[in-house]
């Protein structure tokens, strides 16, 4: 059957804190396969009655625009695969690994891969007593990076340079999440790399304005506060470096698809992977299409190619 032919919902939405990016990389999505590639497509709004909906509209596949929640950790994939409908992106387990901070981290250091180094705090642990001993068993020194276990989008992390910020961050990021990630912070260039049906597309050089002291929610989505260096401005064996350690991330976690795979760039050009974003933004100006366009790849066929990829093989 033609692609065309086929019914297509666009996923997003959702009840995550990430709701209101959904639903811009949801509309743009849909304008892409509705307006401009002509795809028989409808907008869903991935809420508590999403297989009702699915029936309904009599979906036959789904482009999935949900961040964060059970839209990104695996949860939606398996009611879709329970329901025999194809969808974008990666299935249930590399969903749920790249999800989960902790999880991913141990797959990465597992296969060699340079990931900040860190530990976990469950939240039925914390207390303020715990602090001291958290200090004293790091093993890193300040300052640190806290940020909840399973959230996307930079929501709930912190940077705290010093014992007197460590508390108001903890209980920040305990309201997200029932496990925190603490890191040594690893000062360095941000730099995000495309990945597309198991190659790399590019990368993109992150530089936020200087009220922000990292790639913070804010500084991802209000317009400039961020610079964008495509491509990122390093030696062509540090790009090198990036783009192989970028799709051996991607590659650990079992991802297909498209993904987004943060890293920073520290001394001597050493690469750290912070995490892997299984279904990265995707506005007409997110960091994805940006890479993409820089390759060649306008958003229209940037979005097609995605869609193919969901009609490929087994996960």
């Amino acid at each position: 059957m033609n692609l065309k032919d086929r019914k297509i919902g666009v996923l997003m939405g959702g009840l995550s804190a990430e709701r209101e990016i959904s639903l811009r990389t949801g509309d743009a999505i849909y304008n892409a396969l509705k307006v401009r590639l002509g795809y028989n497509v409808c907008r869903i709004d991935a809420d508590r009655d999403l297989p009702e909906a699915l029936k309904k509209e009599g979906i036959q596949a789904a482009f999935i625009a949900l961040h964060g929640g059970a839209g990104e950790n695996g949860a939606v994939q398996g009611l879709l695969e329970v329901m025999g409908i194809a969808y974008t992106g990666s299935g249930v387990l590399a969903s749920a690994l790249a999800m989960d901070k902790e999880f991913s981290k141990r797959i990465f250091q597992s296969r060699g891969i340079p990931a900040p180094e860190g530990t976990v705090l469950n939240k039925a642990d914390y207390g303020p007593e715990l602090i001291g001993e958290l200090m004293r068993k790091a093993g890193f020194p300040f300052p640190w990076v806290v940020k909840p276990a399973t959230e996307g989008s930079s929501i709930g992390v912190s940077m705290v340079e010093d014992s007197s910020g460590l508390r108001t961050a903890l209980d920040k990021a305990f309201t997200l999440s029932e496990r925190v990630i603490i890191e040594r912070r690893i000062r360095g260039r941000e730099v995000q790399v495309g990945v597309l049906g198991g190659r790399v597309l590019g990368s993109v050089e992150v530089r936020p304005s200087h009220e922000h002291d990292f790639y913070s929610y804010e500084a991802k989505y209000t317009g400039g506060k961020t610079q964008y260096i495509l491509p990122p401005e390093m030696d062509a064996g540090a790009l090198k470096l990036a783009h192989e350690t970028g799709l051996a991330a991607h590659m650990a976690l079992g991802c297909r698809g498209a993904t987004r795979v943060d890293l920073i760039i520290g001394d001597a050009s050493k690469v750290y992977v912070l995490e892997v974003n299984t279904i990265p933004g995707m506005t007409e100006t997110s960091l994805l299409p940006k890479i993409a366009r820089a390759g060649g790849l306008d958003f229209p066929a940037l979005v097609e190619e995605i869609l193919k990829e969901a009609f490929l093989p087994a996960r």
